[in-house]
């Protein structure tokens, strides 16, 4: 694989306050990074400094083999960059937009004509092109800001929320668009929306602190949840006393919870000793009292339970419960 982006030791400091604390990680052609954390967890500041707004106080970024430091026009040339909150010349009208950014760029007529196109479609904006951005919804200028960012087909692209305001059918569309481009390029999602993750990231750094506190694929960080192989069961409630004494009486189950109920349908979970896989025989045991369940399924791992886990410890804050309710005992 080929490394387009590459952080060693990334320190930054505001007086006596470290943002970033010694942050190291690369991200190759073809991988869709999320890089998750809480609040003031140092996520922005570091994108900020990759994208050459902010220096470091310590260490070195390189965006295709140029340091940011030393070669900012090359580097801004192959990387494209959606701030947190997009902000857009409100004057301007999306086209006259795009137009201007293919300029600073200095790409050529020909490449302009085809970027432009290619944002405008992807993006479905083509009904707003000519309207001043201050007159557009949330939705619409998050995608404007999106397009100036991938006009030029940079190398790199580093994206700060890239679908907040849009709605369900428009995130479906970026993320769509996201996972097309991810083959040729290193993409760096900053988010808060977990299930985007999950969606179209390869891998996913969580930081907290100004400190990386993991670097996984999605589904091994799901595997650290203390839900992941849980066995959930949807019944009806006139089935769940029954169910639950079945699951109590497993040496393999270590807390039966209930996690859901709507009308008379309930889920409950099965939590796994040690993550173990316990499915069958908590099939078998059901099938041997004849308790009649509408469905079971597996429980890969909550991502938002192991999010919560490593930074509350981080912060030295409280830990909440794994599941929506406390453990049934009955």
């Amino acid at each position: 694989m080929t490394k387009l982006l590459d952080i060693k030791g990334l320190t930054k400091k505001f007086g006596p306050i470290t943002a970033v604390d010694d942050v190291s990680f690369s991200v190759d052609r073809g991988e869709v990074l999320g890089f998750l954390g809480p609040n003031g967890a140092g996520k922005s500041t570091t994108m900020k400094i990759v994208t050459g707004f902010l220096a470091p106080t310590q260490g070195s970024v390189e965006v295709c083999g140029h340091d940011v430091a030393r070669e900012a026009m090359a580097v801004k040339r192959r990387i494209g960059y959606l701030p947190e909150g997009a902000p857009l010349y409100g004057d301007m009208t999306p086209m006259s937009l795009l137009n201007f950014v293919c300029k600073l760029r200095r790409l050529s007529a020909e490449d302009s004509k085809r970027g432009i196109e290619y944002v405008v479609e992807k993006l479905h904006i083509s009904n707003v092109l000519y309207q001043p951005i201050e007159t557009l919804s949330k939705g619409y200028k998050r995608r404007v800001g999106l397009a100036q960012a991938i006009v030029h087909d940079p190398d790199v692209l580093v994206l700060d929320e890239p679908t907040d305001g849009l709605d369900p059918n428009q995130k479906h569309e970026v993320r769509e668009l996201l996972t097309e481009m991810s083959g040729k390029k290193a993409v760096i999602i900053s988010t808060h929306i977990l299930e985007e993750v999950e969606a179209v990231c390869s891998r996913a750094i969580i930081i907290a602190k100004g400190k990386v506190v993991a670097d996984q694929d999605p589904l091994s960080l799901q595997a650290r949840s203390k839900l992941h192989n849980a066995v959930g069961i949807r019944l009806s409630a006139e089935h769940v006393q029954a169910c639950k004494e079945v699951l109590n009486g497993m040496t393999q189950v270590s807390a039966v919870q209930t996690s859901v109920q709507v009308r008379d349908t309930v889920e409950l979970l099965a939590v796994s000793v040690e993550g173990q896989d316990i499915l069958e025989p908590v099939r078998s045991a059901i099938d041997a009292k004849s308790v009649r369940v509408n469905e079971i399924f597996v429980e890969r791992g909550r991502l938002e339970d192991v999010f919560r886990d490593l930074t509350y410890e981080v912060e030295g804050l409280k830990q909440r419960s794994y599941a929506s309710s406390e453990p049934d005992n009955a």
